[in-house]
C-alpha cells in the first residue's frame, strides 16, 4: 500500500497526465522558445517548457497547453537549465543560517544544497544537528544533511564537544532531511588509522552499514589516497563515494577510476578544479563522475561572484564545454544522491530551471524553483523570514580566560630551533618548516621579519582545558592578533598573532562573546563578529550583514596588522583540520597528520 507521500505523488502524476491528455485543461506557465540545455544528450536546442504546479509537463512545442489563464514569458534567446546542485557544503563555514545563506544562493540559480553539519556536530552533537535539520524544513529551496559518522575525526589528537560514534547513526539518519553519511574523515588517513586505531575502522564500518541498509548514501574523504589506501576507504563507505579532497590531476584519474564520484572543490579558500579537470580535458576521462562543489563559501563571495553559477563558469573557462560543465552541477550530482525528480529538464520532473542569459559568464537572469519564479536578474522575489535558533544551541564556550604567560613556548638559551607550520593559500594543505627565533627570559618569541608567528588553539567546551602551541608562516601580520572559535572541525578556539599579549586579548574576548571572531591591537579589541549558534553562526545578522562585518574585520586585519593572505579567517580555521596533510594544530597541540603524531614545537 502507498503511504501518504506515496499518495500524493500519484495524485500528482495523474493530475499531470490529465493536462496532457485534456483538451481542455492547460499549464500553469509556459517557457517560450528558450534555448533548452538538454544534460541527458548534451544538445542545445530551441523549445518550451510547459510547467504545471511544482512539475515539468512537457519539454517540446507546447502551444496546444497555452489556454486563457497560461503565464506564457517569452524568452528571447536566453537559455533554460535544470536547477543547480551544491553537492558538498557546509553551512558553518558561511557563518550564516541556512535561510540566510539560501537567501544568497538561490538568485544565482541554485535550488539544491546538500549539507554535512560536520561543524555544528563537532561543537554540539546531535543537539546542533537536530536544530540544524529542522531549519532545513523551513527554506523554499531542497536542503539535505549528510551527517557526521564520528567526532573528533582523530579522537587521540583533538577534543571535540560531543563524542559522535555509531551509536548516534540510528538517531541522526532519522531526523528530517537527512540522507545519509558526510565526508568520512575518520578514515582519511588511512594506514595511519590503521595501524594506530583500528577501532574507529570496525565502529566507521558499523555505522556505513547501517546507513546504507536502510538506503542512505555515505559520502567519502580521502586527500592523496591512491592504491590499497583509497581501495579500503571505499570499502569502509559500503560501495561508491565521493571525494572532495581531490586536489591533483593524478589523484583525479585515480579515483575515476575507482568508481569515485570526485567532487571538484571550488569554494572561497579551496580551489581545485582547475587541477582536477585536467583528467577529462588532457586526458579525456568521462565527466559522468565528476562534480561541482563549494566545500567552504564566504558571504561576500555569493553575494558579489554567485555560487554555483560562478564554478561553472570556472569550468568553462577551463576549456569544458558549457553544456559538459553544466552536467556537473545537474545530472551528475542528482545521479549521485538519487534524486530522481530533478536534474533534468523533462516531463515529471520538478519545475527547478535556471535561466541564463550568457552561457560564457554563466549570468542568471531567472530562476524558477517548483515552478514558482523565485528570483529574476539577481533579486529574491520571495520572502524568508528570519531563522533564530532555540537556546539549545548557544552558550557552547566553557573554555575559561588565558594569559599570554599560557600561551607561550619556553626554551633555554638566546635561540630556539622550532617546528613551523606552513600556510599555503588556496588550500586544506599546509607544509612544514623549522626555523630559528629569539628566547627572552625563557619564551620563544614571535619574528614577523621571518613572518614566523605564534599560533595556538585553545578547548572550548570546559572538557579539559588543553592548550595547543605552534608557529606559523604565511599571513604576513606585523602586529595584532586575531582569534576565532571557527577551526575545522572540532572549533576550539584558534588564534594567530605577532605578539601573545595581542593574542590572549583576541581569545578572551572570543570567549567573553559565547564564540566569533575577535581582532586585537596594542592589547585592546579593534574588531569584533558574534557567532552564538554552537561559536559557528550567526542568526542576529542577514547574509548581507555579515557579507559587510567580514569584509570590514578583513579590511582591519590587512590594514591594521599587515596580513597579506585573501579570507585570512578561514585560512586560519583550516590549519586545526588534523585530518589534511601536512602540519596541523589542534588542543592537543602541533600535529603530523601524516605520521599521527603530536610534535614539541621546539626541535631538541
Amino acid at each position: 500500500m502507498l503511504d501518504a507521500l506515496g499518495i500524493k505523488r500519484a495524485i500528482e502524476s495523474r493530475q499531470l497526465i490529465d493536462v496532457l491528455m485534456s483538451e481542455k485543461a492547460y499549464a500553469d506557465i509556459v517557457l517560450c522558445q528558450g534555448n533548452v540545455i538538454n544534460v541527458l544528450t548534451r544538445e542545445i536546442y530551441r523549445a518550451d517548457i510547459a510547467i504545471k504546479g511544482n512539475h515539468i509537463l512537457m519539454v517540446g512545442k507546447a502551444d496546444a497547453l497555452i489556454g486563457p489563464e497560461t503565464i506564457v514569458v517569452e524568452l528571447q534567446d536566453k537559455y533554460l537549465a535544470p536547477g543547480f546542485i551544491d553537492s558538498h557544503m557546509h553551512f558553518e563555514s558561511s557563518m550564516l543560517t541556512i535561510t540566510e545563506f539560501s537567501r544568497l544562493s538561490i538568485p544565482s540559480g541554485t535550488t539544491t544544497l546538500v549539507a554535512d553539519p560536520h561543524e555544528i556536530g563537532n561543537a554540539l552533537g546531535p543537539i546542533g544537528i537536530k536544530a540544524m535539520a529542522e531549519e532545513a524544513s523551513t527554506v523554499p529551496n531542497h536542503v539535505h544533511l549528510v551527517v557526521p559518522a564520528l567526532t573528533p575525526d582523530c579522537p587521540q589528537l583533538e577534543t571535540a564537544g560531543y563524542d559522535i560514534t555509531s551509536k548516534d547513526m540510528a538517531e541522526l539518519l532519522s531526523y528530517p532531511n537527512v540522507i545519509g553519511i558526510g565526508e568520512l574523515q575518520g578514515f582519511s588517513n588511512a594506514r595511519h588509522v590503521y595501524r594506530n586505531t583500528p577501532e574507529i575502522i570496525t565502529d566507521l564500518v558499523a555505522a556505513t552499514t547501517y546507513a546504507r541498509s536502510i538506503g542512505k548514501i555515505v559520502d567519502g574523504n580521502a586527500p592523496e589516497l591512491f592504491g590499497a589506501e583509497l581501495a579500503a576507504h571505499i570499502i569502509a563507505t559500503g560501495g561508491s563515494c565521493s571525494c572532495h579532497e581531490t586536489t591533483t590531476k593524478a589523484e583525479c584519474i585515480e579515483k575515476l577510476r575507482q568508481g569515485v564520484y570526485v567532487f571538484m572543490r571550488e569554494g572561497s579558500t579551496q580551489k581545485n578544479m582547475a587541477e582536477c579537470i585536467k583528467a577529462v580535458t588532457e586526458e579525456g576521462l568521462d565527466s559522468r563522475r565528476c562534480i561541482l562543489a563549494t566545500d567552504d563559501m564566504v558571504a561576500e563571495d555569493l553575494e558579489k561572484l554567485g555560487h554555483m553559477n560562478e564554478i561553472v563558469k570556472r569550468t568553462i573557462k577551463e576549456g569544458v564545454h558549457p553544456v559538459e560543465a553544466l552536467q556537473m552541477v545537474t545530472i551528475n550530482p542528482a545521479t549521485y544522491f538519487g534524486f530522481e525528480d530533478r536534474g533534468v529538464l523533462a516531463a515529471g520532473k520538478l519545475a527547478d530551471i535556471a535561466i541564463i542569459s550568457d552561457l560564457n559568464t554563466m549570468t542568471v537572469a531567472g530562476v524558477f524553483l517548483e515552478g514558482k519564479l523565485v528570483a529574476a536578474e539577481g533579486k529574491l522575489l520571495i520572502d524568508m523570514p528570519k531563522y533564530i535558533y532555540p537556546h539549545t544551541v548557544k552558550d557552547s564556550v566553557k573554555a575559561q580566560r588565558v594569559t599570554d604567560q599560557a600561551l607561550a613556548i619556553t626554551a633555554k638559551g638566546n635561540e630556539a630551533k622550532v617546528r613551523c607550520i606552513e600556510l599555503i593559500p588556496d588550500q586544506n594543505l599546509s607544509g612544514s618548516l623549522q626555523l630559528r627565533l629569539r628566547v627572552q627570559q625563557g619564551r620563544v618569541l614571535p619574528d614577523t621579519a621571518q613572518d614566523a608567528l605564534a599560533i595556538v588553539c585553545i578547548e572550548r567546551y570546559g572538557r579539559n582545558g588543553n592548550i595547543g602551541k605552534a608557529f606559523v608562516k604565511g599571513f604576513g601580520l606585523k602586529k595584532g592578533a586575531f582569534a576565532e572559535s571557527v577551526a575545522h572541525d572540532t572549533h576550539n578556539i584558534i588564534a594567530v598573532g605577532a605578539s601573545l599579549e595581542d593574542i590572549a586579548a583576541a581569545v578572551n574576548h572570543v570567549i567573553a562573546m559565547g564564540g566569533g571572531i575577535a581582532v586585537a591591537k596594542d592589547k585592546r579589541i579593534i574588531g569584533e563578529l558574534r557567532l552564538p549558534v554552537g561559536g559557528l553562526i550567526t542568526d542576529e545578522l542577514t547574509g548581507t550583514e555579515v557579507s559587510s562585518r567580514i569584509a570590514a574585520l578583513e579590511g582591519l586585519v590587512k590594514a591594521e596588522l599587515g596580513c597579506g593572505v585573501h579570507a585570512p579567517f578561514m585560512h586560519l580555521s583550516f590549519l586545526a583540520l588534523s585530518t589534511s596533510p601536512k602540519w596541523k594544530i589542534t588542543d592537543k597541540g602541533l600535529i603530523d597528520v601524516n605520521s599521527f603524531q603530536i610534535l614539541a614545537p621546539v626541535v631538541e
